[in-house]
């Protein structure tokens, strides 16, 4: 697979799943530590995919769930109840909206 291109990598940015953002990054980003960024990833909460050279790299949706779990741990939940927490909260969001566009087609 040919490198992308700046422009490429531009376009991009607007995806909400492209991996655009380092680890020091990311949690600067989000107030947090790179090893609460490694914690939430040990617990499969997220997976940042690996650049070439083997670094991390974060998608703005992997932010938001991220930034979810820092604000249950900061409140006194522990991050391996937190990342569950956060994975239902996912589910369940998705499952409502699966729900709505079936009813939609259906209406």
């Amino acid at each position: 697979m040919p490198p992308e291109t700046p422009s490429d990598a531009a376009g991009r940015l607007d995806d909400d799943d492209y991996p655009a953002y380092t680890m020091g990054r990311a949690a600067e980003m989000i107030g947090a530590t790179p090893g609460f960024l490694r914690a939430i990833g040990e617990a499969r909460l997220i997976a940042p995919l690996r650049s070439a050279g083997g670094h991390r790299r974060y998608s703005r949706y992997q932010l938001r769930i991220a930034a979810r779990a820092r604000e249950l741990v900061d409140a006194g939940t522990p991050v391996e109840a937190a990342c569950r927490i956060v994975i239902l909260e996912d589910q369940l969001e998705e499952a409502l909206r699966l729900n709505e566009e079936l009813r939609g087609r259906s209406g």
